[in-house]
């Protein structure tokens, strides 16, 4: 079963991450100029219709896409 996440950013005491990430950071242009929907029509033959919902394949393109610029070799 296809997952997809809900992003919804939580305050904690006065402390928001996109508040500490420069705007010139490579990682917030990426993510204005990607548009990364076209995966749920193009994995969905992928996923099963019962059981839990997997992991976002959006988020999971992201951690591999991460991962691949940053040389990290592996996606564990």
């Amino acid at each position: 079963m296809q997952g997809k996440k809900q992003y919804q950013e939580k305050l904690f005491t006065n402390f928001q991450l996109s508040d500490r990430v420069p705007s010139d950071n490579i990682y917030r242009k990426l993510k204005e100029v990607l548009d990364l929907q076209f995966l749920y029509t193009a994995t969905a033959k992928y996923y099963g219709k019962d059981g839990q919902k997997s992991i976002d394949p959006i988020v999971f393109f992201k951690l591999l896409l991460v991962g691949y610029l940053e040389n990290q070799p592996s996606d564990r």
